[in-house]
């Protein structure tokens, strides 16, 4: 058991994959067996699970740097994504970063019998093309090799040429400082750096931008009183970003209503220097600049075969090992990395 800003984590040692999967604390694991053992004895009813969904909403918002009136809640970031794709006018002109995880580029690829063109350009490219086109696509940090989109340049490159924003947090929010309020759309999942069961997404919508945003998954739960919308017309959506809600899977928000709070109330800006001061740190170990990200892309040969072979926990993406350091790793999983490496 480790002890990390405060909590406590039965993580492996050699657990760098956080990337693909977050490890929860205990008092969330503890949380969710609670609800499950409810769950067998049928002491819960659909409403008891609405505080959940309130809370995690709210701390994801803090997470990003927007209202928690703007955050709509879903289940995937590819769900949410489409609600965006499907309302664009016909002919949108999308562009994204090349080799964008596929669940933010394939919404937009799939609206190409609109008319709707999605154009693929190195991320570094990114900021200065955005006034070709009517909508920049983008990870804050590229799932793949964590290289990190410049959010200022974007930023401002996107207000002068008027071009719309959305951004993929998945990979950024839980241990980068973020404040996006600037962004049309912002998207994020729970089951990687927020550490909680995957099932539960959120997306952020100017209020500017939310009245251009159709509510294609329109549901009982995004009703202005969830419990007084379940049968009958005519349409009563919630006038906020609630509108656009899906109905909750359960357990995936009871966790990430126990573990985003307390991210929230972390010190960011101490989480990410823990978090690539170790990821940097490998990197200038093994000969190599240092990034900035808490994902570090490394092409060895054999790297895959010889992390695993000395109980080190990766993944492989884009035909490069990839490793994440979280706030739960330690010094001594970096120095497993380099020894299996060395060796």
């Amino acid at each position: 058991m480790r002890i990390a800003f405060g909590q406590s984590f039965d993580v492996p040692a050699g657990y760098l994959n956080t990337a693909s999967i977050g490890i929860p604390p205990k008092v969330a694991v503890d949380g969710l067996m609670d609800a499950v053992r409810r769950w067998q004895s049928g002491k819960d009813a659909p409403p008891d699970f609405d505080s959940d969904v309130r809370l995690a909403r709210k701390a994801w918002g803090a997470l990003i740097g927007v209202e928690e009136s703007t955050v709509a809640s879903g289940a995937s970031v590819s769900q949410l994504i489409s609600l965006v794709a499907a309302s664009v006018p016909d002919g949108t002109r999308v562009v994204t970063a090349r080799g964008e995880f596929t669940s933010v580029s394939f919404p937009f690829a799939s609206q190409a019998h609109r008319g709707v063109t999605v154009t693929e350009v190195d991320l570094a490219e990114l900021p200065s093309c955005v006034d070709r086109f009517d909508l920049v696509a983008v990870s804050v940090v590229q799932s793949a090799d964590g290289t990190v989109v410049d959010l200022e340049s974007l930023r401002d490159a996107a207000a002068a040429a008027g071009t719309q924003v959305l951004l993929d947090v998945t990979q950024a929010a839980g241990w980068m400082p973020l404040r996006l309020d600037w962004a049309d759309w912002v998207i994020g999942a729970c089951y990687k750096w927020l550490m909680s069961p995957r099932g539960a997404a959120w997306m952020a919508v100017k209020p500017e931008t939310l009245e251009r945003t159709v509510p294609i998954a329109a549901n009982w739960y995004a009703g202005e009183d969830p419990w007084s919308t379940v049968y009958g017309l005519p349409l009563r959506l919630a006038s906020d970003a609630r509108g656009l809600d899906l109905s909750p899977v359960w357990f995936s928000q009871l966790t990430a209503a126990i573990v985003v709070p307390w991210l929230a109330s972390l010190d960011i800006e101490a989480v990410r220097d823990h978090c690539v001061g170790l990821a940097d740190g490998l990197l200038v170990a093994l000969g190599l600049a240092p990034k900035g990200s808490a994902i570090v892309s490394l092409d060895i040969p054999d790297a895959a075969e010889k992390l695993a072979a000395a109980g080190v926990k990766s993944s492989v993406r884009a035909g490069r090992v990839r490793l994440a350091c979280h706030l739960y790793n330690t010094a001594g999983d970096i120095e497993s990395v380099l020894s299996a490496l060395r060796d």
